[in-house]
């Protein structure tokens, strides 16, 4: 109950700060591409009910026509603003809406696509799902620079599979054993500094 109410306090006080970015960045996103403002996409959520994420579009409209679902190294898909938005992870700040209805925390695994979802040991699958999915986690953080990792792999989709989400899984059954308010603070604050890093050696 109390992490559900310190979401809802946050996403929304953080909504009502960031609304006039977030109206900024949408009309970047419709003068520099044709297509959406917003990427939807349906991911696995809590108890494996599936739900449609929320993301600013990065990518050409017709982008999952034209390659995988893993973003790889420069992919040529990505907009001029998309590789801006996803470098400071601004595309990600929609999901604050999926927070305030419920289908997601602030932090909490990262939702995968049920492509991925379906190679989940049966022992981390049921850890994993059984709390909301988030818009942070200490998985994400480690592997900041998977679009690297991958691009330096000759066959990204096998390397992700065998290699990273193995690792993503036991961070996040390891989270979510042992997620209260405090560690999510925690949390919080590593992802700020990450991403102030990020922003300050670029």
């Amino acid at each position: 109950m109390a992490k559900r109410l310190f979401d809802l306090c946050v996403a929304s006080l953080a909504v009502l700060l960031l609304s006039p970015l977030l109206l900024g960045v949408a009309l970047l996103i419709r003068l520099d591409s044709p297509g959406p403002v917003f990427f939807r996409q349906q991911r696995v959520g809590r108890n494996g009910v599936p739900f449609r994420i929320h993301k600013f579009r990065t990518m050409q409209a017709d982008a999952p026509l034209l390659g995988p679902p893993l973003t790889v190294g420069d992919d040529p898909r990505i907009t001029r603003v998309g590789t801006f938005l996803r470098r400071t992870r601004i595309d990600e700040l929609p999901q604050l809406l999926d927070v305030l209805r419920g289908r997601m925390s602030l932090v909490g695994p990262r939702p995968e696509v049920p492509r991925y979802v379906a190679h989940y040991p049966s022992a981390l699958r049921e850890r994993v799902l059984a709390v909301r999915p988030g818009i942070t986690d200490p998985a994400s953080l480690d592997f900041i620079d998977e679009a690297e990792l991958l691009a330096a792999s000759a066959d990204a989709e096998r390397q992700y599979i065998d290699h990273i989400l193995p690792r993503k899984l036991q961070s996040a059954a390891a989270y979510a054993e042992r997620a209260t308010l405090t560690t999510d603070l925690g949390v919080l604050g590593r992802t700020l500094a990450v991403l102030l890093r990020q922003a300050l050696n670029r």
